[in-house]
């Protein structure tokens, strides 16, 4: 089997990254500074100058207006890792299930109440190219 094609079949997942060696490559910079938010003076220095703290680290800018955004899809997109991101919106004092329902397209009771129901249904979920 070639591996290419088989990495490249993730990417039909709708509404899903897989985090593969490719996008931890990608988001190696972005998810170190978000880790780096573990420390409560790393916290104090972003809170105090957020631009200028990421411009310590060697973000791309693309990723950089991406974390100011607050556009966990893009950051995703980018490399980052939910698990390192959650360090982004805990400083920002947002609980982890409210920051997952701002990268769908409900409100946080809809996400909440969606998630209480069991989650999304796999039908029309499957596919992004529609073969399954």
């Amino acid at each position: 089997m070639d591996i290419h094609a088989y990495l490249e079949e993730f990417e039909d997942i709708p509404g899903t990254r897989v985090y593969t060696a490719k996008r931890a490559r990608a988001g190696y910079h972005l998810n170190q500074f978000a880790m780096s938010l573990m420390k409560a003076a790393n916290r104090e220095r972003w809170k105090v100058g957020e631009r200028a703290y990421l411009d310590e680290w060697p973000l791309s800018e693309d990723q950089k207006l991406a974390v100011l955004a607050r556009d966990y899809n893009r950051m995703l997109d980018l490399g980052g890792n939910i698990y390192f991101l959650s360090k982004i919106f805990s400083t920002d004092g947002i609980p982890f299930a409210e920051a997952c329902s701002t990268m769908t397209d409900m409100t946080f009771p809809e996400y909440r109440q969606m998630m209480l129901d069991g989650g999304r249904s796999p039908e029309g979920n499957r596919s992004i190219k529609g073969k399954y």
